[in-house]
């Protein structure tokens, strides 16, 4: 297995060249890789820098999902652990979303703790990058659409970080304020 601090690094280089080109919702469309890079910050922060394969499941987290990056190529580069992770929180991109959202809220609390953590962390950062300065009415009705979905999907992860439950608590609070 790779040395901790080489197993982020490279978890992190892979994800860049998958999401390379690719924008995410929110803050100006800003690049995809800045959500990455705050999941990953925001687990690293949670376990305090001691769980360098759960942190490089966070760079990862949306591989699967989002590109031609396979559960067997994650498990080869990197451990089964992270490919595993990677797996349980991706998402069937061959439903449609309302159906990718519901499946969300009710697989959540039968997910493993460092999933759970995972889900946090994400729909942390995707609620802090729907705040933004002067949102029009769109940007509003996304930000208050988002939030409520992701409150229920959190209900059913809770309990497994404090500082991530706090994390999330912060940010639909920003969220509700800019509605």
């Amino acid at each position: 297995m790779l040395q901790p601090i080489r197993l982020v690094s490279e978890a992190a280089e892979l994800a860049a060249r998958r999401h390379n080109g690719m924008a995410r919702k929110g803050r100006g469309k800003e690049p995809y890789i800045n959500h990455l890079a705050e999941v990953a910050n925001l687990l690293a922060t949670a376990t305090d820098g001691a769980d360098a394969e759960l942190v490089a499941a966070g760079w990862l987290h949306d591989t699967v999902e989002d590109t031609e990056t396979t559960r067997e190529e994650l498990a080869q580069k990197f451990s089964e652990r992270v490919a595993g992770l990677v797996v349980e929180v991706t998402d069937d991109m061959s439903l449609p979303k309302p159906q990718r959202r519901q499946k969300q809220i009710e697989d959540a609390p039968h997910k493993s703790p460092d999933a759970k953590m995972i889900k946090i962390a994400d729909k942390i950062s995707n609620t802090r990058a729907r705040i933004v300065p002067n949102p029009s009415r769109e940007e509003r009705d996304d930000l208050a659409d988002y939030a409520a979905w992701a409150e229920k999907v959190v209900a059913g992860c809770r309990g497994v970080n404090p500082l991530l439950d706090a994390k999330f608590d912060e940010a639909v609070k920003a969220a509700k304020s800019a509605f």
